[in-house]
């Protein structure tokens, strides 16, 4: 069975970003804003995801799983919160996670262009054996035998220095819209390279596990 690496280590913050904390309005606890999902009434008075925190108005925060924004939805704790009539669509969970993605895919197409990737079967090889990875992303209507022998690599490092990176597999992206993504064909193999870009990316890819699984289930069955 092929087991998702732990996430990698979060980036040490700031005493202000440490205080940072909001309160879930499904659950009444309050945690990181890193691990919520910001929402504001729009101008139709519809609950809008604000994944990057810079739309005006109030913040409605969720716990960033989809049990928790498909609750708040059905039982009006938006409008509860916001002491006014908010609507929320059935599909909201599911337009959060949609979000998410058109983020992270934008990232990769940021992350290229600053040097911060390694692309194909050979540099994403070479990355993982130098310990320079922080995420293995893989095509998920790529080949298994590529897959299979990168994270040989993978392990066979882990294994040599069990204190080294372990890139994070994932699998949420075809090929088409890695290669979209990043101005390519279509593209199977790519790595993010270790650093403050891959921390950030860490946040979304977190938060978007709360609503759907990071990799094909088809993978999970394999030994």
């Amino acid at each position: 069975m092929i087991a998702e690496a732990p996430p990698i280590a979060e980036p040490r913050k700031t005493l202000a970003e440490e205080s940072r904390e909001r309160r879930d309005l499904v659950s009444g606890e309050v945690m990181a804003e890193a691990k919520l999902v910001r929402f504001v009434v729009g101008p139709d008075g519809q609950a809008v995801p604000d994944l990057g925190r810079k739309l005006p108005g109030r913040g409605l925060w969720v716990a960033a799983d989809r049990a928790s924004v498909e609750l708040a939805a059905k039982k009006g704790l938006f409008s509860r919160s916001a002491k006014t009539k908010v609507a929320a669509p059935s599909d909201l969970a599911d337009q959060v996670a949609q979000r998410l993605e058109k983020r992270l895919l934008d990232r990769l197409g940021l992350l290229r262009r600053t040097g911060g990737l390694a692309l194909g079967f050979e540099q994403a090889s070479a990355a993982i054996a130098a310990h320079r990875a922080a995420f293995m992303i893989e095509a998920s209507d790529g080949a298994e035998d590529g897959r299979r022998k990168l994270l040989q690599v993978a392990h066979r490092v882990s294994r040599e220095r069990p204190e080294a990176l372990a890139p994070r597999l994932i699998g949420l992206f075809d090929s088409a819209q890695l290669g979209l993504a990043l101005g390519l064909g279509n593209v199977i193999h790519v790595v993010i390279l270790a650093g403050r870009a891959a921390e950030r990316w860490t946040e979304d890819v977190e938060r978007l596990s709360g609503f759907r699984p990071l990799l094909p289930e088809s993978w999970r069955e394999k030994p």
